[in-house]
């Protein structure tokens, strides 16, 4: 049964990604109640109501189960007791087995594998003892990251044709934490597919994107991505047997690198709505996060369809300066995120670029 306007859709994390999906909800008639730490967050300026407390306090997942019809996030790395304690009093979407395996870079990749989707070659690395033996197996070179918690760049270090010995400190300096070892992907493109499932099990898919990444953060996603159609087709029914194998409801994002000959290894997942899909809110009738809510509340899933081709770019730290010149610029969407202060390396918002037939 779908959720009925007026009803209260609850939001685990309060960045912009949340702010984009409260957005949606309120489009569809829906509140929202956002949870979050960090008072006047982007997502409480445009919800109804924001909890102020941290993501795993008791109270304050009492409050918001109370509150709401539906939970769902905006972020993976909410801690996955916090979505079980909710899940026992109210839907929680995407499941918390989703957040689980989304968090642990290894744990992925085994499930990635378990149901066929090849990735890179890698080795779990816990001391530096290890890592030396890791690189001996990927001929000196690979990426190195931590399991968890790593985001936009953070928490990596490649290692390129390295001796394999004499890594001492090199797991202190990454944290002392768990770590893989990815071994080096010679791609000759990155893409990704946005794709959603509805609670009666329908799947909508978006067209992949083509991305490019400047340390470690996307910079750009453009539509259509140069890719075989065979390829395209492929990453789309990668998505869709990832979203029937976690039982997820809602929108997820995947990430691919692209070989010379159209195979595919998958980078990660994410089960939430994602960076490279805000040209969905240009390009497309529905946007992912439109999708996204849609999923979570019981209603048909909209069409995925891309009517224009376009171009998305962040606007990171100092690429606000540009915001009155993009602002004079036909047929360009731009959207802020409402943080008071920009940063280097830090999203302030988009704009995507249609390029209309012609």
């Amino acid at each position: 049964m779908s959720l009925t306007p007026g009803s209260t859709i609850g939001i685990i994390g309060g960045g912009q990604l949340g702010r984009m999906l409260a957005m949606a909800a309120a489009r569809l008639g829906y509140r929202i109640v956002v949870l979050e730490p960090q008072p006047d967050c982007p997502a409480a300026q445009v919800a109804n109501r924001q909890i102020v407390a941290a993501y795993d306090d008791p109270a304050a997942l009492a409050e918001l189960a109370g509150t709401s019809a539906v939970v769902t996030y905006e972020f993976e790395n909410v801690p996955v007791a916090a979505a079980e304690t909710l899940a026992a009093t109210v839907p929680v979407y995407p499941p918390a087995r989703a957040l689980e395996i989304a968090q642990d870079r290894v744990t992925e990749k085994n499930f990635l594998n378990g149901i066929g989707i090849p990735t890179a070659e890698f080795c779990p690395v816990d001391n530096d003892d290890q890592l030396t033996e890791a690189l001996k197996t990927f001929n000196g070179s690979g990426v190195l990251k931590t399991r968890r918690m790593g985001y936009d760049g953070k928490g990596q270090r490649v290692l390129r044709d390295m001796q394999t010995a004499g890594f001492a400190g090199t797991c202190e300096a990454m944290g002392n934490v768990p770590l893989i070892l990815e071994s080096l992907v010679a791609f000759e493109r990155e893409i990704s597919v946005i794709a959603a499932r509805g609670l009666d099990g329908s799947i909508a898919v978006f067209d992949p994107a083509e991305n490019i990444h400047r340390e470690g953060i996307l910079r750009s996603s453009t539509l259509p991505a140069v890719i075989r159609p065979e390829t395209a087709a492929a990453a789309k029914d990668a998505a869709s047997k990832i979203l029937s194998a976690l039982g997820c409801v809602g929108v997820i994002g995947v990430e691919f690198f692209v070989l010379a000959d159209g195979a595919l290894l998958a980078n990660e997942l994410a089960p939430r709505v994602h960076n490279s899909g805000h040209w969905t809110e240009a390009a497309c009738v529905v946007s992912q996060f439109e999708q996204h809510i849609r999923a979570v509340a019981g209603l048909p899933l909209g069409s995925p369809a891309r009517h224009f081709d376009c171009v998305m770019e962040n606007l990171i730290g100092d690429d606000m300066l540009k915001v009155p010149a993009l602002l004079a610029e036909p047929d360009l969407m731009l959207h802020l995120y409402g943080k008071a202060e920009s940063r280097p390396g830090r999203k302030m918002g988009h704009f995507i670029r249609l390029v209309r037939p012609r």
